[in-house]
């Protein structure tokens, strides 16, 4: 029986350029690396990324901060 693999989710908004400064994505704040090894990552790693991609946007400008953030 053939095995389909499951697509994993990706916070990716396909505006891809990186900050210099910092190496995040300007539209979803993972940096290269992250993107590179998302779909390989543990569930858990990428809750941990994404925990942290509201608070890298909200220093761009991207987003408002969450009340509790």
């Amino acid at each position: 029986m053939k095995r389909r693999a499951r697509r994993v989710q990706s916070p990716c908004i396909d505006v891809c350029r990186f900050d210099p400064k910092t190496g995040w994505c300007l539209g979803c704040g993972r940096t290269a690396a992250e993107i590179g090894e998302w779909p390989r990552l543990t569930p858990f790693r990428r809750s941990r990324i994404e925990r942290e991609l509201t608070r890298r946007l909200v220093k761009f400008g991207q987003r408002q901060p969450l009340e509790n953030e």
